[in-house]
């Protein structure tokens, strides 16, 4: 799950991580009377969406009056807001963060990931602040210095040292503490709130020696928001795409793509197959939809209306294997929303395992008009036929 800036900065707040002085508004007014309270000049307005390259987008100002604020503001709450992580459509700017200006002597990077080939964290440090760490790590590794962080010791002293030691052998004492107790909050507050990447792109040094946190990223692992309650009310469904948040509410494992085929299966390996199926037929999946072993009538009911709900889908391909999940329960769904949602579109069903025949039985006696695959590759080529 991802936040906003302006939520995970609180959250830097509350660990005792500096931050700038600022809060979020929701109109050209309540930004006016932020800044009002904030010392200036400049002051900076921030778009909040979740993507990255704001700055470049138009979505990141920095002003030096009042006036400016409001007419930012506006600029920037009036459009959709395009950087190349939102597609060519752009998204929708609901909320703003308006903030201290500082004047910044010098940018680093900092972060914490987890290390999947160690399964540990480990936390990347650069004096490369405000790039992207990605293009960091391509054109100038030697500027990046990572360490992995035993979870049964923690985030140690030495670890501090030898960042910045490595980057700056003559670092100022003072600064090195500074550096050294952020770090260390940085990863009390990664495990303490199931974090799967915390960055601050760029922690700046100030012409007065501050050390704040100008940037604020935190994504949170799905799999423990059971057990973090308070993170999880930081959820902004308005940020996620219209119909992956209507499958949410259903708990289907739904995720929208830019093709035309629309595709129900149960299982994350099969639908991946399915997915392969449709692209070697010539056409492009306009989703993945994984049902899950244990889906219900109710589940596979929504899961269908959801995909029926996506007006590019020009042919739905169902392909169930019954295992824990029944056929006959998968059909039954099937026809039921078709009674709530009228299908416009081919219909291709590939049915077996358990309860197969009655599950074919079910479909046959309903009123729906499908066609009935035999195998994969029947299906493949049913669906080859609908984008011919």
């Amino acid at each position: 799950m991802k936040i906003h800036e302006y939520q995970a900065k609180e959250l830097f707040r509350n660990a005792g991580i500096p931050v700038p002085k600022g809060d979020v508004a929701a109109s050209p007014e309540e930004a006016l009377e932020i800044a009002k309270t904030i010392d200036g000049p400049p002051w900076v307005v921030k778009a909040q969406i979740h993507a990255g390259g704001r700055g470049k987008g138009g979505g990141v100002k920095v002003v030096k009056s009042i006036e400016e604020v409001k007419k930012a503001a506006e600029d920037i709450l009036s459009k959709p807001l395009i950087t190349h992580q939102t597609g060519p459509n752009g998204q929708k700017v609901r909320n703003l963060l308006v903030e201290e200006g500082l004047d910044i002597e010098r940018e680093f990077y900092l972060g914490i990931v987890i290390d999947r080939k160690i399964e540990s964290p480990a936390m990347i440090f650069s004096q490369a602040g405000g790039m992207e760490i990605e293009e960091v790590s391509a054109k100038s590794p030697e500027l990046l210095f990572l360490e992995n962080i035993d979870i049964t010791n923690g985030f140690l002293p030495y670890q501090a040292r030898n960042f910045f030691f490595g980057v700056e052998p003559m670092l100022d004492k003072n600064l090195l503490r500074e550096f050294s107790s952020i770090m260390s909050k940085l990863y009390n507050l990664f495990i303490s709130n199931d974090c799967s990447l915390v960055e601050i792109n760029p922690l700046v040094v100030t012409s007065s020696g501050r050390v704040v946190a100008l940037d604020a990223k935190i994504n949170f692992d799905d799999n423990a928001l059971f057990r973090q309650k308070n993170i999880a009310t930081l959820h902004d469904p308005y940020e996620m795409d219209e119909l992956e948040a209507e499958a949410s509410k259903y708990s289907l494992n739904y995720i929208r793509l830019d093709g035309n085929i629309g595709a129900m299966v149960n299982g994350a390996g099969l639908a991946m197959a399915t997915m392969d199926v449709i692209k070697l037929a010539g056409a492009e999946p306009a989703n993945f939809l994984d049902v899950g072993g244990g889906a219900t009538e109710e589940m596979v009911k929504n899961g269908l209306k959801i995909i029926l709900a996506d007006n590019r889908v020009k042919a739905v391909l169902i392909n169930i294997f019954g295992g824990i999940m029944r056929c006959d329960v998968l059909a039954r769904g099937v026809v039921n929303a078709a009674k709530e949602v009228e299908i416009k579109v081919p219909l291709i069903v590939r049915l077996e395992g358990t309860n197969v025949q009655e599950g074919r039985a079910i479909l046959k006696n309903s009123d729906l008009d499908f066609s009935v695959a035999r195998d994969i590759e029947d299906a493949a080529e049913m669906v080859a036929e609908q984008v011919s």
